[in-house]
């Protein structure tokens, strides 16, 4: 079945592919002009590339294109780009996702391919799954950029302002999905035009794009703000501390946790016999209980999060690393600290919000690279309208993938484990274990510690070291455990360091291929086979040798979440394993999760799809406030007494509403009647004229009001959407379409958003202050958040629900 399900998902991709005979033949022909590109000086390389007219694919100028990216790679990275490389880039040009197996030169074929769009006219983003890779890859691809007389950069999220401002400018920007989008959502933030920092978006190339368009795409980027309250005192602290099993239910997916009737008689007891269900205490101590609940029974250390210099930093699930600068929202960050002992920081609220989707539909053009596309073609077909090209080995992949060695107990897997890797090990062949978390990965350190094999350990706890560590991980005797080595998106030489030298083989490098080349162990298998894949394909680069195995148990969350049986397997064997019955389960249960996964994927687009495009209408109106004067140009429409007033130009006759440009109500109604006609504000016996408020100083205010109140609308629709996703499934319950009644309420909603956010505009601009310094909206208490953090909202292990906690997309809708 497994084979079959594997066979099937390649058809389904392979639907998508294309006939890449005149890519072939192009590169063929390029060969006539190597010694052209090769006569060509440094000086001369630029102009020459300029000159080439390669929007035709199949034309002279494309093959020449193609013989210049060959000379440019061996002259500025010695790198001569292999065959298939060129027919990468040629399908990146032509708005493909490709399928290069690791090792296979991605990054090589995507900076090719961003050099020939840039001399299209294009401005292009490398987009990548993390800092890491983009930071590293800019620097890599540099040189090659510099001999086209091509400008780069990169963003990362240690990036200032300056350098990021620096680094859109540039014709190609390397940056990961987050940092990109992140610098998208912060832009909606901005009061001046030339605070702007992300770009018009024009070209994405995207790396590991199974990763970035279908499992990063079911949930969004999050811009929150500081505010204050909703964290929960000690005493309820210590009293969620107490419950017992019987006392709270988590549902199946492990995401929300609810009181029981008997946790909620004991918690009502602990608190002084109060009803948590009162109109006193539901919206204020029942949801302060509720995030307890989370932090203490949900969110679990070494797993959700670590503790570094008495501070609680969130672990990036998909990419097993810290996400830095990323927080929980609503109260539970405040929460875990106070579990841990720590000192409590901001609470805070969602700004805005973009799903990944989201974000790589603005882009017009959009293709993509890795090594597992075709698995995930259905998904870039349905949602991004993309096809799959798939691209040959430059050598043939003689990686040996054994069979599942499937378990009946997480104990009995562990010990297998442990016993396989202590035998590898003492040949000296190098061995690669991908665990899922942090915690798993030091558990299993420590059994091989104990069983006599010293190992490596890459997670979150130091993924500053990853270059380093991935760098000895093929060498002789090495044993590296990693968190997530699926998202990590680097190769692995055989020899380590001393592997390769001046890119010729060493002795170290020999030595591990007569030993077989880099052992690859997955300690469960992921949700979907690509990632599996992504976990095997670390060994056997370039035609290496190598070896994967994937050890099992049905205790692990893929089959628990996905499988339940009316009586637990038993294994017949001393040793636990479950032989081809045991195979059978968890390829069955794999299927399940990614069944689902598709399905969560297709409602997040369906239940996103009406709030992206309010988005674009906000965002819209906002850019047309931010960059022209339409602000005060309305105000003067709608209140030209005010504007009068504050430009001078009153007169005698007016009918104002304030006399001076502080905006405040006089207490003499004859001393409100003389400013009117004389333009001048009474001080006891001193009159003292107003200045009027210069004409550019006054749009910056007028533009200012307006954009905090469009702000401050959509901020409280996005709550407003948060609390419909969290209740609309009930709908069902009464027959009602969730989707129909959840597109209904939040186009209502949103109709009115326009209305209110000009009114209170209009209220503000009669009533603030504005004088030649601006306009004081702190003194009109409508003050911006001074803090704001981002994050996604899958590092969040609850993104379903629950009371007061921020509302994700995942799992509601079913």
């Amino acid at each position: 079945m497994g084979k079959l399900s594997n066979r099937m998902w390649r058809a389904l991709g392979a639907q998508s592919s294309r006939n890449q005979s005149k890519s072939i033949a192009l590169i063929k022909r390029s060969t006539e002009h190597d010694s052209w590109a090769a006569g060509l000086d440094d000086a001369e390389f630029a102009a020459a590339a300029e000159k080439l007219d390669i929007t035709d694919p199949a034309g002279t100028d494309r093959a020449k294109f193609l013989a210049l990216a060959r000379e440019a790679g061996d002259r500025a990275l010695d790198m001569r780009p292999f065959d298939v490389q060129l027919q990468g880039a040629l399908r990146l040009l032509e708005g493909d996702v490709v399928e290069m197996a690791t090792g296979e030169g991605k990054t090589l074929a995507g900076a090719i391919a961003a050099v020939g769009y840039v001399l299209q006219g294009r401005r292009v983003h490398v987009i990548s799954v993390n800092d890491y890779l983009a930071t590293r890859d800019a620097e890599w691809m540099k040189p090659l950029f510099t001999l086209f007389d091509i400008t780069s950069g990169a963003v990362s999220e240690s990036s200032t302002r300056a350098e990021r401002t620096t680094a859109y400018g540039a014709d190609i920007t390397y940056g990961s999905v987050n940092e990109v989008g992140f610098d998208v959502l912060r832009d909606q933030l901005v009061t001046h035009a030339d605070e702007l920092v992300s770009p018009r978006p024009d070209v994405a190339i995207i790396d590991e794009a199974d990763s970035v368009l279908v499992d990063e795409a079911l949930v969004p980027l999050i811009l929150a703000g500081a505010t204050t309250g909703e964290v929960p005192d000690r005493v309820i602290h210590d009293v969620v501390g107490k419950l017992k099993k019987n006392h709270y239910e988590i549902d199946t997916e492990g995401r929300n946790v609810f009181l029981t009737d008997e946790g909620a008689q004991f918690v009502e007891a602990e608190l002084g016999d109060i009803n948590l269900y009162d109109e006193e205490h539901v919206g204020t101590t029942l949801v302060h209980v509720n995030i307890a609940m989370h932090a203490h029974i949900l969110v679990e250390r070494d797993v959700h999060y670590i503790v570094r210099n008495g501070e609680v930093h969130l672990i990036n699930a998909s990419r097993g690393r810290v996400a830095q600068l990323q927080r929980w929202p609503d109260g539970l960050q405040a929460a875990v600290e106070m579990k841990e002992g720590l000192a409590q920081t901001d609470s805070g609220e969602v700004i805005d919000t973009m799903t990944v989707q989201a974000l790589i539909g603005r882009y017009p053009t959009v293709c993509g690279m890795t090594g597992t596309a075709l698995a995930a073609g259905e998904q870039f077909r349905q949602f991004y309208e993309l096809a799959v090209s798939q691209i040959p080995p430059n050598a043939d992949n003689i990686r040996v993938d054994e069979a599942d060695r499937v378990f009946d107990s997480k104990h009995n897997k562990s010990e297998a484990v442990v016993a396989f890797v202590k035998e590898i090990h003492e040949t000296g062949q190098p061995v690669l274990i991908g665990t899922h978390d942090v915690a798993e990965s030091e558990e299993l350190v420590y059994l091989l510690e104990r069983a006599g094999v010293t190992s490596v350990v890459l997670n979150a706890k130091n993924d500053a070291q990853e270059a380093a560590i991935i760098a000895e991980a093929g060498a002789l005797n090495a044993v590296t455990v990693s968190t997530q080595m699926a998202g990590r998106g680097t190769d692995i030489k055989l020899g380590g360091s001393r592997g390769e030298k001046d890119g010729r083989s060493t002795g170290a490098r020999d030595q591990i291929v007569e030993l077989g080349g880099l052992c690859v162990i997955g300690t469960g298998r992921h949700d979907t086979e690509r990632l599996d894949n992504q976990l095997r394909g670390r060994a056997g680069r370039q035609g290496d040798p190598g070896r994967s195995v994937f050890f099992s148990s049905l205790q692990d969350p893929v089959v628990t979440k996905n499988l339940s049986f009316k009586r637990d397997p038993e294994s017949e064997e001393e040793d636990g394993s479950m032989g081809e019955k045991g195979i059978e389960l968890i390829e069955q249960a794999q299927r399940v999760a990614e069944g689902i996964m598709l399905e969560l994927h297709a409602n997040t687009w369906r239940y996103n799809k009406l709030v992206n495009q309010q988005r674009d209408i906000v965002v819209k109106r906002r850019m047309e406030l931010l960059t022209t004067e339409v602000a005060l140009d309305e105000f003067t429409e709608s209140e030209p007494d005010r504007v009068a007033e504050l430009t001078g130009s009153a007169s005698s006759g007016g009918t104002g509403r304030h006399g001076a440009a502080s905006g405040g109500a006089e207490d003499s109604a004859d001393d409100e009647a003389g400013e009117k006609a004389t333009g001048e504000k009474a001080t006891g016996t001193v009159a003292v004229r107003t200045e009027p408020v210069p004409h550019d100083v006054l749009v910056q205010a007028a533009r200012e009001i307006a954009l905090f109140h469009l702000d401050r609308a959509w901020a409280d629709h996005l709550a407003f959407v948060a609390d419909v996703r969290a209740s609309i499934h009930l709908r069902s319950i009464g027959r009602e379409s969730p989707l129909d009644e959840f597109h209904k309420l939040i186009l209502d909603e949103f109709s009115r958003l326009p209305g209110e956010a000009v009114e209170k505009s209009r209220t503000t601009f009669r009533e603030a202050t504005i004088t030649a310094d601006g306009v004081d909206l702190d003194a009109a208490d409508l003050r911006r958040s001074t803090t704001t953090w981002t994050y996604m909202v899958h590092d969040n292990p609850f993104a379903g629900g629950g009371a007061k906690t921020l509302q994700g997309i995942i799992g509601i809708f079913r």
